[in-house]
Protein backbone atom coordinates (compact mmCIF):
# COMPACT_ATOMS: atom_id res chain seq x y z
CA UNK A 1 0.00 0.00 0.00
CA UNK A 2 2.75 2.56 0.72
CA UNK A 3 4.12 1.93 -2.76
CA UNK A 4 0.83 3.14 -4.27
CA UNK A 5 0.97 6.29 -2.13
CA UNK A 6 4.53 7.05 -3.22
CA UNK A 7 3.73 6.37 -6.87
CA UNK A 8 0.68 8.64 -6.68
CA UNK A 9 2.67 11.42 -5.02
CA UNK A 10 5.25 11.25 -7.80
CA UNK A 11 2.67 11.20 -10.59
CA UNK A 12 0.21 13.89 -9.44
CA UNK A 13 2.50 16.95 -9.95
CA UNK A 14 3.40 15.67 -13.40
CA UNK A 15 -0.26 15.13 -14.29
CA UNK A 16 -1.02 18.67 -13.12
CA UNK A 17 1.75 20.07 -15.31
CA UNK A 18 0.55 18.03 -18.29
CA UNK A 19 -3.03 19.24 -17.82
CA UNK A 20 -2.00 22.88 -17.43
CA UNK A 21 0.27 22.68 -20.45
CA UNK A 22 -2.36 21.14 -22.73
CA UNK A 23 -5.48 22.99 -21.54
CA UNK A 24 -4.22 26.47 -20.58
CA UNK A 25 -1.51 28.98 -21.38
CA UNK A 26 -0.20 28.82 -17.80
CA UNK A 27 3.43 28.20 -18.80
CA UNK A 28 3.50 30.40 -21.91
CA UNK A 29 3.70 33.60 -19.88
CA UNK A 30 6.27 32.19 -17.44
CA UNK A 31 8.85 30.73 -19.79
CA UNK A 32 9.75 31.98 -23.23
CA UNK A 33 10.98 28.58 -24.33
CA UNK A 34 9.84 24.97 -24.08
CA UNK A 35 13.16 23.81 -22.62
CA UNK A 36 12.65 24.83 -18.96
CA UNK A 37 9.16 23.36 -18.52
CA UNK A 38 10.38 20.03 -19.92
CA UNK A 39 13.39 20.01 -17.57
CA UNK A 40 11.10 20.94 -14.67
CA UNK A 41 8.64 18.21 -15.65
CA UNK A 42 11.38 15.60 -15.53
CA UNK A 43 13.48 16.68 -12.54
CA UNK A 44 11.53 19.15 -10.35
CA UNK A 45 7.78 19.16 -10.97
CA UNK A 46 6.73 20.65 -7.63
CA UNK A 47 9.24 23.48 -7.98
CA UNK A 48 8.07 24.14 -11.55
CA UNK A 49 4.46 24.34 -10.41
CA UNK A 50 5.27 26.71 -7.55
CA UNK A 51 7.42 28.94 -9.76
CA UNK A 52 4.59 29.24 -12.26
CA UNK A 53 2.09 29.94 -9.44
CA UNK A 54 4.25 32.79 -8.18
CA UNK A 55 4.59 34.21 -11.66
CA UNK A 56 0.90 33.92 -12.58
CA UNK A 57 -0.91 34.56 -9.29
CA UNK A 58 1.53 36.71 -7.32
CA UNK A 59 2.63 38.64 -10.45
CA UNK A 60 6.23 37.48 -10.05
CA UNK A 61 6.66 39.11 -6.63
CA UNK A 62 8.96 37.06 -4.42
CA UNK A 63 8.26 37.71 -0.75
CA UNK A 64 9.12 35.70 2.34
CA UNK A 65 6.16 33.34 1.95
CA UNK A 66 6.95 32.60 -1.68
CA UNK A 67 10.60 31.88 -0.91
CA UNK A 68 9.74 29.60 2.03
CA UNK A 69 7.32 27.58 -0.12
CA UNK A 70 9.93 27.44 -2.91
CA UNK A 71 12.45 25.96 -0.47
CA UNK A 72 9.85 23.39 0.64
CA UNK A 73 9.12 22.52 -3.01
CA UNK A 74 12.83 22.07 -3.71
CA UNK A 75 13.16 19.83 -0.65
CA UNK A 76 10.19 17.73 -1.84
CA UNK A 77 11.67 17.36 -5.32
CA UNK A 78 15.23 16.54 -4.31
CA UNK A 79 14.81 14.73 -1.00
CA UNK A 80 16.08 11.16 -0.91
CA UNK A 81 13.09 8.92 -0.33
CA UNK A 82 15.17 5.83 0.43
CA UNK A 83 17.00 6.91 3.59
CA UNK A 84 14.66 5.09 5.99
CA UNK A 85 14.59 1.97 3.85
CA UNK A 86 18.39 1.71 3.81
CA UNK A 87 18.58 1.83 7.60
CA UNK A 88 15.87 -0.79 8.08
CA UNK A 89 17.45 -3.13 5.51
CA UNK A 90 20.78 -3.22 7.34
Amino acid sequence: MPCFFIAGALVIPRLSILYLWLMTNWFASVFGTVFWPIIGFIFAPTTLLWYSVVDNIYAGTWGTFQIVVLIIAIMIDFSPGTKKRRKSAE
